[in-house]
């Protein structure tokens, strides 16, 4: 028998590991947000991890094409491939021999697909919300991973602004729930395309936008840096000051009225109305949103008080079912980063103390003759609705109250001789270890029937 290989465990980078109280913590963010989805009507759905390359590329713009995870084909993947194809050295041209399939990039092209397959069978408009792992070949960095869960919800199939407004009532709710203190920043695709052509921008506009999206990273040193990459780019100068001056505009809605054509005005002003006296809500003219699919309104959302990118973005946009031939429907959505949500909840420490409490009682017996036993009264608070749990492991005190400490059980129970024959058990406060009283079983399942209601 050959010997095996020992190989030291590690992860894929940009991936994790979650622990059983990171979980809780998790699911905690998740059934927030799912609340408030349901509230305003949407309805949950699923789509395959996996999509074909086809259904993927050509939907987020050359730069996300890019970090694209692809699937290699399986089996013998390289016996289509022509010879030249390898000399030629061109990934793109040889991808399309070797890979037919890749792992999704987000959550709105796997739902533009799956309406356009599955309309006969949706109500419109079509409200949805779908919570999933999504993949992207980024550089990890803190709030930045290769592997993440996106939460969506999208409106398909109405043209109403007031979805808009609905949506960016959502985020409200979701965040003031969840007690991250946010600014929503809102801008309009339709308005940053008459400022380009106010500064006199015809070609390369995609080029151009995918700059000016990056105009508060550090690392492109603000509007210095992107003039210089912009001039590099083809652009005057006088051209990039018009484009500044349009961008650094101290009243946007003023400068909207009196700048750009009525339909974009009063598409940008019938949402803001809604928010005047909304403080956490900013419309910024800067705020581009790089994705090459929207056409129309686009949001960001940063934690206030934490240097941390944009913990939820979204859009509208107009054309992507047409792109799966299907009828043009128009759509609109926002998007929760749960990982960077997280983050900055764990930062703040703004989760709930008792977040993992699924257990409330522990029941550690004495010696292995009254184990029966207690599990057996263990099963009778389970039965009653009530979380419990025995404790099979090492007796000594140590490891008992280490076990409680790590999972968060508020009370304890010891089980010994005395116990089984008076059927009376002495409840212990688990963390500072003093005993709250003596109960019988049916006085414990109505104590903890009242805590767990």
């Amino acid at each position: 028998m050959s010997e095996i290989r020992k190989i030291k465990p590690s992860l894929s980078k940009g991936t994790r590991d979650f622990l059983p109280r990171e979980v809780a913590k998790r699911n905690f963010i998740f059934d927030t947000i799912k609340s408030v989805f349901r509230k305003y009507g949407f309805e949950e759905i699923e789509t395959p991890a996996i999509e074909k390359l086809e259904t993927l590329t050509g939907k987020y713009g050359e730069e996300g094409d890019k970090l694209l995870f692809k699937i290699l084909n399986s089996g013998d993947y390289l016996k289509d491939v022509p010879n030249d194809k390898f000399q030629n050295q061109n990934y793109k041209e040889l991808t399309n021999y070797i890979a037919e399939k890749g792992l999704r990039y987000d959550l709105t092209v796997p739902l533009a697909r799956y309406v356009v397959m599955n309309q006969e069978n949706l109500p419109f408009p079509f409200k949805r919300f779908h919570i999933g792992p999504v993949w992207r070949a980024d550089r990890p960095q803190k709030g930045r991973y290769q592997e993440f869960y996106q939460c969506d919800a999208d409106v398909i199939g109405s043209t109403s602004l007031l979805n808009e407004v609905e949506l960016t009532m959502i985020y409200l709710e979701a965040f003031e729930k969840l007690g991250v203190n946010v600014t929503i920043r809102m801008n309009n695709r339709k308005l940053i395309d008459e400022i380009l052509n106010i500064s006199g921008i015809a070609e390369n506009k995609t080029a151009v936008i995918t700059l000016l999206d990056k105009l508060d990273k550090v690392e492109w040193k603000g509007e210095k840096g992107i003039e210089q990459q912009l001039i590099a780019l083809g652009l005057t100068q006088s051209k990039t000051n018009t484009l500044f001056d349009c961008l650094n505009s101290n009243n946007y809605l003023q400068f909207i009225e009196k700048s750009v054509n009525t339909e974009v005005a009063k598409e940008v002003k019938s949402v803001s109305q809604f928010f005047e006296k909304e403080s956490r809500v900013l419309f910024d003219p800067t705020l581009m949103r790089g994705l090459d699919y929207y056409t129309g309104t686009v949001w960001e959302v940063r934690a206030n008080g934490v240097q941390m990118g944009s913990i939820a973005a979204g859009g509208r946009y107009d054309n992507l079912t047409e792109m799966f031939g299907g009828q043009n429907m128009s759509g609109v959505g926002i998007s929760f980063g749960i990982e960077r949500i997280y983050d900055v909840m764990e930062e703040l420490n703004l989760f709930p103390t008792t977040i993992s409490q699924g257990v409330l009682l522990l029941f550690v017996p004495r010696e292995e003759a009254v184990e029966a036993f207690t599990f057996q009264q263990v099963q009778a608070l389970r039965d009653a609705g009530i979380g419990a749990e025995i404790f099979l492991g090492n007796v000594k005190k140590q490891k008992q109250f280490k076990y409680i400490e790590d999972k968060d059980i508020p009370y304890m129970v010891e089980i010994g001789e005395n116990e089984v024959k008076s059927a009376i058990f002495r409840l212990k406060n688990a963390q500072k270890r003093e005993i709250m009283g003596e109960f019988n079983m049916e006085q414990l399942i109505a104590k903890f029937s009242k805590t767990q209601a």
